[in-house]
């Protein structure tokens, strides 16, 4: 009987003390912003200019954007995290590309693994990279890009709306500029 009341005594201490550690976790999508996003660039900062080729080698240049907002999207196809957010970005885009500019910033540096990626995935909005590794790439320095997949929105006014490692952020931003 003792152990029984002892094993019952243990169980509700322990469920306790897991109860009151949830409560108290803190928000884990703040948590990802602190741990992966310190670098990226902050609201308010002048987004760099950046001249960058797309897959047709065609260039694209930030300031072609002015007056509008631009999502940029830091990916690669060797990132497990950036894939598995393809199907994500791509309702983002099918729903807020007529009001955004969606750009794919790849860290790739393979041109064709890159290219039939994006083709296999039916990622329609526009694609650039330098095809040079992540802490290579000049954008990546510029924006502070340490982690991907990450995401920047920059307003109208060529500024830096929103900054972060957390699509869900990012999807709640493009709603409220949708309204």
């Amino acid at each position: 009987m003792k152990i029984k009341r002892l094993f019952i005594f243990v169980a509700i201490f322990l469920a306790a003390v897991v109860s009151s550690q949830a409560q108290n976790a803190p928000d884990q999508t703040k948590d990802l912003d602190s741990l992966y996003a310190q670098k990226l660039l902050k609201p308010g900062t002048v987004a760099p200019d950046f001249i960058l080729p797309m897959m047709n080698n065609y260039k694209v240049q930030l300031s072609e954007f002015k007056g509008k907002y631009v999502l940029l999207d830091f990916w690669a196809t060797w990132c497990p995290d950036c894939r598995k957010d393809v199907p994500a970005v791509k309702e983002l885009y099918d729903k807020y590309g007529s009001k955004v500019e969606f750009i794919g910033v790849s860290f790739d540096v393979d041109h064709n693994r890159w290219t039939k990626y994006v083709v296999d995935n039916g990622m329609k909005w526009r694609q650039v990279s330098e095809l040079k590794k992540m802490r290579d790439a000049e954008i990546s320095k510029a924006y502070g890009v340490e982690w991907i997949p990450s995401m920047t929105l920059i307003g109208p006014d060529g500024k830096v709306v929103l900054s972060t490692v957390v699509l869900e952020k990012m999807a709640k931003a493009l709603a409220d500029i949708a309204k």
